[in-house]
């Protein structure tokens, strides 16, 4: 079956309504490298769009209807935004799910030290990530210290033109006869990736007098103390702005793009939906990409717990209604797919490949190898899919994840299978993916966007 070239189908209006989309969409990447960013712009962007706080509402024990528009944030790093429908919330819902967590380094809890002059901050790489992919790069610091005292600092260094940078050294090509004999994996250790940190020394100082000039310049600008790094969350990510790619500026390169450009569809989608049949969930989640665990993560009870709250606020406490509400509801787990790179098509099945400027993708299975660990969509769903998207005038295609015994990868969607509701991978193709800079098509973002649209309309 040919795919369709969405560029071919779009007239000059669309063209700029796209744009004008996906200039937004950077602007938002650029807002939030972390989870925690995320989280802080999803709400105030839903607040905006005249969501309360749901744990505001249960506090003053206020009753919830149709039409009513609510949010839920858990421990910053997690977030639901639901759009009561018209129906009966035990008819299920129609769930858009991505994840704002992306491949990174974490900062250690006893991260700094100085070696023969330099001083470095220890860290520990988050998600699958090829590490010497991570050296020799311009790198940011954001997150959060949390002060004893229970104040928190917030911190964003590296992304200002003023600010410092920080990198990841590598051994120069003309010492590097030993390094360029070992395998990929081990060109670069984990133990490895420490940042360079400073190499000024404190005058006096006998003894690490670098790292304690360092100390003393941390509590200098930012009033953080070496101890409050025990109770810090730092990310260490690219230094810089998205861009747009390509001569033709058909194309968006960004870090954190996995999963954030299915994300960020998904909240807009939600936002614009307007009055709705079904309730409108969108739910976007941290962890996914180590296993989807903790209290933040798809494991945990943090959604299951929200709808329940809900369903009390609308007179129907009780557990049964509960477990009918979400065996009914119909997902979406916006997640991204790989798109066919030419240069290594060796690693694909090109007919069952995602194809840049072909629209949204579906993955009606992910897994590995003979379908391991994954959610394998029902086809009468995927029918009703397509039925819609067709009404909507959605590009769309299908995808697998590389070759069958080169492939695999999860997503969140067998979690909420689990409930016995019906759900499906579907999101934006992607290049480089969960390299410092991804690359995405712009005509794809949009025709995805227009997806989510429409299947909430389902």
């Amino acid at each position: 079956m040919e795919k369709a070239n969405a560029w071919n189908r779009y007239k000059k209006k669309q063209i700029k309504a796209m744009n004008e989309f996906c200039d937004a969409y950077r602007s938002f990447l650029d807002e939030s490298k972390t989870e925690r960013e995320c989280v802080k712009n999803i709400v105030r962007m839903a607040k905006d769009a005249g969501y309360k706080d749901l744990d505001k509402l249960i506090k003053d024990k206020k009753t919830l209807k149709a039409g009513d528009k609510i949010y839920r944030v858990l421990m910053g790093k997690s977030v639901i935004l639901f759009n009561i429908g018209k129906d009966p919330l035990e008819q299920g819902m129609n769930i858009l799910g991505a994840h704002i967590d992306s491949p990174r380094m974490d900062i250690k809890q006893n991260p700094l030290y100085e070696k023969d002059g330099l001083a470095y901050l220890d860290t520990h790489y988050y998600g699958g990530i090829k590490k010497y992919q991570w050296v020799t790069l311009p790198l940011a610091i954001h997150g959060v210290v949390v002060k004893s005292d229970q104040s928190v600092v917030d911190v964003v260094i590296g992304e200002d033109e003023k600010d410092p940078v920080f990198c990841v050294t590598d051994l120069l090509i003309h010492l590097a006869s030993e390094q360029m004999e070992k395998k990929a994996s081990k060109v670069v250790e984990g133990e490895n990736l420490d940042i360079l940190f400073g190499s000024i020394p404190l005058k006096d100082e006998e003894k690490d007098a670098v790292r304690e000039n360092v100390v003393k310049l941390l509590f200098d600008k930012y009033g953080i103390n070496e101890e409050d790094f025990v109770s810090a969350e730092l990310e260490v990510v690219p230094a810089g702005k998205a861009r747009n790619c390509g001569i033709d500026e058909s194309m968006v390169m960004a870090y954190g793009q996995d999963d954030r450009v299915c994300a960020y569809p998904s909240l807009i989608a939600t936002l614009e939906a307007g009055d709705v049949k079904r309730t409108a969930c969108c739910l976007l989640v941290d962890k996914e990409e180590i296993g989807s665990v903790g209290a933040t993560g798809m494991r945990s009870k943090f959604f299951e717990n929200t709808v329940a709250e809900i369903l009390a606020l609308m007179g129907c406490d009780q557990n049964l209604s509960l477990r009918r509400a979400l065996a009914n509801s119909h997902m979406l787990s916006s997640d991204v797919s790989a798109a066919f790179d030419p240069i290594y098509a060796s690693a694909f099945d090109k007919k069952n490949a995602a194809i840049f400027g072909s629209g949204i993708v579906f993955n009606k299975f992910t897994g590995a190898r003979g379908k391991s660990g994954s959610n394998d969509a029902n086809a009468e769903y995927l029918a009703k899919i397509r039925a819609v998207l067709g009404k909507n005038d959605v590009v769309y295609q299908t995808s697998e994840l590389g070759k069958v015994d080169i492939g695999g990868g999860g997503t969140i969607a067998y979690i909420l299978s689990l409930y016995g509701m019906e759900v499906v991978d579907c999101g934006v193709a992607v290049l480089n993916m969960h390299a410092p800079w991804e690359i995405t098509s712009k005509i794809d973002i949009y025709e995805t966007y227009k997806g989510y649209k429409a299947f909430l309309t389902l």
